[in-house]
């Protein structure tokens, strides 16, 4: 049990979360569970109020956590959810300095999942539209989703969260919600405007029910498509793609910007497709393209 100063705290700092940043309802969960647990270890070093937090225990914190076996990308997110925290504290005058500030955390280990080649790409969005060739609602729609995320490398919740009026056909783009409900617009060729088209001329009619809304993607019973079905779905279309890696709608984002990257896009360009608040986030993808380069390099060189 936190310390009810800490539990006041706490319960204001959800509200900021909520209400302030509009953050989603998974990452404010992180947050909560991440400083409820910097807070109940600031109670047990004997402080009573969050004013008394200093570096020493978010120090002493991070390495609590370490000799637990925690991953470095854990601590290195829990100490960006701790300066969050004490540079929130600070700004609404509940601590007298930022001490949260000084604070390092390891750099995490980062990985990316498995991309598709472009002739894979293609075959998984063929496989698709052949099954949908009997002109099905649900055929229909997941052409439509399919092409929709490759052509944007929108993230799955963006994907599901998208309302009829969010696709503009005159300039094929689409208006992006995105983390903290940062607003971007993306462009989509003319593959994916075929397929929304068909999807919202012979397919969405079928399914839409007198409760269905705005949504742009629907389930079978005509509500909102949900991302555990588009998940389902990129999963099971990639098995109609013989090698191809068992990626989700995340690892489609991840090809995306491969192939932006590979087609000569520049970093800052594909930045603002995907929504990255960080240049750094993007530069993640150059070490596939240069992976390839030197894959390619090594294999076609006489002298390599």
């Amino acid at each position: 049990m936190l310390p009810e100063a800490f539990a006041r705290i706490l319960g204001d700092y959800e509200r900021h979360l909520v209400s302030e940043r509009d953050l989603a309802p998974h990452t404010v969960t992180a947050y909560l569970g991440d400083m409820s647990g910097l807070l109940e270890h600031a109670a047990r070093l004997g402080l009573a109020e969050v004013a008394e937090l200093d570096l020493r225990t978010l120090r002493s914190w991070l390495a609590k956590q370490q000799t637990m076996g925690l991953s470095r990308t854990t601590l290195a997110r829990r100490a960006t959810a701790a300066r969050v925290f004490t540079g929130w504290l600070a700004r609404t005058g509940r601590a007298p300095t930022d001490v949260g500030s000084a604070l390092g955390s390891p750099k995490p280990h980062r990985t990316l999942p498995d991309v598709l080649r472009v002739d894979e790409a293609t075959e998984l969005i063929a496989a698709a539209a052949a099954l949908a060739d009997d002109g099905s609602p649900t055929g229909l729609r997941d052409v439509a989703m399919l092409e929709l995320l490759y052509a944007t490398g929108m993230r799955v919740g963006e994907l599901c969260g998208l309302d009829v009026d969010d696709i503009d056909r005159d300039r094929n783009v689409v208006r992006v919600f995105g983390k903290g409900r940062k607003e971007r617009t993306v462009p989509f060729g003319h593959p994916a405007a075929a397929a929304i088209d068909r999807w919202l001329g012979a397919g969405r009619p079928s399914l839409a029910r007198p409760g269905s809304g705005p949504a742009l993607f629907l389930g079978a019973r005509g509500g909102r498509i949900d991302q555990r079905a588009v998940r389902t779905l990129v999963h099971r279309r990639l098995t109609d793609v013989p090698g191809a890696p068992d990626i989700g709608p995340h690892g489609l984002r991840h090809t995306a910007a491969t192939h932006l990257l590979e087609g000569g896009a520049d970093l800052r360009s594909v930045q603002e497709l995907l929504g990255h608040a960080s240049l750094a986030t993007t530069q993640r993808y150059t070490h596939v393209t240069t992976d390839r380069l030197r894959r390619a390099y090594q294999q076609a060189h006489p002298r390599a």
